[in-house]
């Protein structure tokens, strides 16, 4: 059997151990060979194809980015794109696709499948914001980043008494956001399930002063104030119609020290999160995932997702992994507020 393997979305530690665990168990165990295709499904697009063994997946499990590189193309957006996947997957003698992506990615893996494409996804997103997985790989490494850097934050914050904000990745769901926060020591944690009150947050930074401690503010890129309570610009739209975020931390930093008086300033972490080796907990859930994925491929389960239950590796429906995306309850999160401010 022919295999071919991509890797879509914004990039992540990990993706070079699915990439590693697929092929490896694939050309041990089932004698398969691999294609790969470069930049996601632009790759796939234009048959921008790389050779792919166990000689070119040697020494890259310790590597964050990815060996295939990545891109955000839509296929579903492109006339005739769906067309062009199947003859260049055929011209390239893959009898199987396996992709692995976050919520853009496998939405398009999902469309495929139910047009007959086999293909078997790999959940891969820091935001871990995928359903039917507990955790993605790649997230445990962008908290253990941000929370190191608000570690580090502390420190200057209180040696010039102002506000801290760190800005750190989540566009839909505040899981980095609460999970280094709280690992942080964070004061005050905004994320996109809870549209926040600027004059609360005011408030609360000029409590934790009154205390003779600075305040250090953690925020998800998607979080967005109450109605009316403060204005925000918008930016502009990628290939899956998602604003392009960023600013928050800034505008929030703005904010405070218009309305407190108090020095603050914005720490954005950006593309740092993304980035470096990835985690011991990332590279034991990535290679997993591509063990599980290439035996998936050889009992012909297509159509399903790799997705952690506790500590199993169990198959579910695409569908089920980018349906609903998953996010911070309320629950959840009122359990951590209590060791806010």
């Amino acid at each position: 059997m022919r295999v071919g393997v991509l890797t879509g979305g914004g990039d992540c530690p990990g993706l070079n151990a699915v990439i590693r665990g697929v092929v490896r168990k694939g050309v041990k165990e089932y004698d398969n060979e691999f294609v790969g295709f470069r930049d996601g499904w632009r790759g796939l697009l234009e048959n921008q194809t790389i050779p792919l063994g166990v000689e070119q997946v040697r020494g890259i499990l310790p590597r964050g980015g990815t060996i295939l590189g990545s891109s955000r193309t839509n296929p579903f957006a492109i006339e005739g794109g769906v067309e062009r996947i199947r003859d260049n997957l055929a011209s390239n003698g893959c009898d199987a696709l396996i992709a692995i992506g976050g919520e853009d990615t496998l939405g398009v893996a999902t469309k495929l499948a139910e047009l007959g494409v086999d293909v078997v996804g790999v959940p891969k997103t820091i935001d871990n914001d995928l359903s039917g997985t507990d955790f993605t790989f790649g997230f445990d490494t962008a908290v253990n980043i941000a929370t190191e850097a608000i570690d580090r934050l502390h420190t200057t914050a209180e040696s010039h008494h102002r506000v801290l904000v760190v800005e750190v990745m989540g566009r839909h769901a505040g899981w980095i956001a609460l999970h280094s926060g709280l690992a942080g020591g964070a004061n005050i944690i905004l994320i996109p399930e809870r549209p926040f009150d600027i004059d609360k947050v005011c408030a609360q930074v000029e409590s934790r002063f009154a205390t003779h401690y600075s305040p250090i503010i953690v925020v998800s890129e998607g979080a967005v104030p109450a109605e009316g309570s403060m204005s925000m610009v918008s930016g502009e739209k990628d290939d899956f119609g998602h604003v392009r975020l960023g600013g928050i931390g800034d505008r929030l930093a703005q904010e405070i020290e218009q309305r407190t008086g108090k020095e603050a300033r914005a720490v954005v972490l950006g593309h740092t999160q993304r980035g470096g080796t990835p985690t011991a907990f990332d590279r034991w859930l990535a290679t997993r995932f591509g063990l599980h994925a290439i035996q998936a491929v050889n009992e012909g389960d297509f159509g399903t997702m790799m997705a952690l239950r506790g500590t199993d590796i169990k198959r579910v429906p695409l569908a089920e992994g980018t349906g609903v995306l998953k996010v911070v309850t309320t629950e959840l999160y009122e359990e951590a507020e209590i060791l806010f401010g």
